[in-house]
């Protein structure tokens, strides 16, 4: 069985060692356009900070591990066609330009996702750098040594660690965003409210509400950035507007989403059985809605690859769909969130309700305890919890782990009232704050 695969990031890797491990007897090619694989770039931002000293420990697997399973690795070759009726693609080796054809049995697409660049006045000008790879992170690193003035363009999780980072670093930051609002993707405005402050008292401009129109600059530099609202002085600016799917191999080929997203199944096959596809380049089942979303999370994608591999030959393994889970770390704030806002849930027209709660993360009568606020958002008819959101100082960011399987097995709020979970001083209370919630609720 000859198998290819196109990309080797984190659903590229989950699916070329499980494959790998699961059919020893299989001819596995990997097209890599890149001169690295497996790059953590939720890690860029610790790099940028300083957290991490070497970059290279961002780095899960290479070339040489690969090749111990048998993997033949094409590093710098990018795949420019795919005929997916014949079952043959051709490649391009970037670094003589020579190009040849291939075929395979089995195609599996991980070709993960691509920084949006806006299409405006002065979008080539140096100094505007995207932040995506190993390359990404390098270069910002560099930049950022000479630069006084920052600027962040999008507030979603990138934006804000790397605000953070840079103005850890003692740069002057200015965070710009359409909406009115940081992290509004994954939290409500009582959360983002607090978010905002913090970054204010730090000496953060936030150009929130506004949106950029063009960029200025001399001698071939951005100096300027310019919006509907007011203009930003700028040595050095780092856009980090969102991600579109690298899905052009494929237009034709396989059912699409509007916004070029991979549909896949639940054994991660497209509409060809033959052709799989795994990560950023995917639409993904979304649990709160029953709907296929586009949501590029590393963890979605080690998911998918891994599954991938494992339905290769037959399906096996279902995936169980994404309620979106992440977490973040601002300042001193764990925060976490799954599933819908209900400001989302609003918006997309579900009649939700919410409790909100304020308590300490255990009894007062502890030498210490900090506060912790949790929001759980569930539908008003059903009572099913559709999602919920966390902040506290302490690292209480795994009950959202827990709300997250709450939601994927459809479980309602009455339910989580009276949810097992144990009581221990150190940790937390005799009602669990997730408990807590659910009785509130009733």
């Amino acid at each position: 069985m000859k198998v290819a695969v196109i990309g080797c990031t984190h659903a590229g890797t989950a699916a070329i060692v499980n494959t790998a491990k699961l059919y020893p007897e299989a001819e596995i090619t990997v097209y890599e356009r890149n001169d690295n694989i497996s790059f953590l770039s939720c890690g860029i931002a610790l790099y940028v900070g300083g957290v991490v000293k070497d970059a290279q420990g961002l780095f899960y697997s290479s070339p040489d591990q690969l090749a111990e399973l048998g993997v033949k690795t094409k590093m710098r070759h990018e795949v420019v066609s795919v005929d997916t009726a014949s079952k043959t693609l051709r490649a391009r080796n970037l670094q003589t330009g020579e190009e040849f054809g291939d075929t395979f049995d089995k195609l599996i697409v991980t070709t993960g996702s691509w920084p949006i660049v806006p299409n405006m006045e002065g979008i080539d000008l140096g100094g505007i750098m995207l932040c995506k790879n190993y390359n990404h992170s390098n270069a910002i690193v560099e930049k950022a040594q000479d630069a006084r003035r920052i600027i962040v363009i999008g507030a979603g999780y990138i934006g804000i660690e790397l605000v953070e980072a840079f103005q850890t670093n003692g740069k002057e930051v200015t965070l710009i965003d359409t909406c009115d609002r940081v992290l509004a993707k994954y939290l409500d405005a009582e959360f983002t409210d607090r978010v905002e402050a913090t970054l204010a008292e730090r000496s953060i401009r936030l150009a929130l509400g506004e949106t950029v129109t063009k960029f200025e600059g001399t001698r071939g530099k951005v100096t300027k950035v310019v919006t509907d609202k007011g203009e930003y002085a700028a040595d050095l600016v780092i856009l980090c507007i969102g991600f579109r799917p690298n899905t052009e191999l494929l237009r034709g080929q396989v059912e699409l989403l509007d916004n070029g997203a991979i549909v896949v199944d639940e054994y991660m096959r497209t509409s060809n059985p033959d052709v799989f596809a795994a990560g950023d380049n995917c639409a993904v089942m979304y649990n709160p809605t029953g709907n296929h979303m586009y949501i590029p999370l590393a963890t979605n994608a080690v998911r998918m690859g891994t599954l991938a591999a494992h339905n290769l030959m037959r399906p096996v393994l279902r995936y169980m769909g994404t309620q979106g889970t992440s977490g973040i770390k601002i300042y001193e704030q764990n925060i976490a969130s799954t599933g819908l806002t209900e400001h989302a849930a609003i918006g997309i027209g579900m009649n939700v309700k919410s409790v909100t709660i304020m308590d300490h993360d255990r009894p007062e009568f502890m030498p210490t305890f900090e506060p912790v606020t949790l929001k759980v958002v569930f539908e008003e008819e059903t009572r099913r919890i559709v999602g919920a959101q966390l902040m506290s100082k302490a690292d209480l960011t795994q009950s959202v782990n827990t709300l997250s399987v709450c939601i994927q097995n459809r479980m309602t709020i009455d339910e989580l009232a009276f949810v097992d979970f144990f009581f221990q001083p150190h940790f937390n209370k005799p009602w669990n704050i997730l408990n807590t919630a659910g009785l509130q609720a009733i």
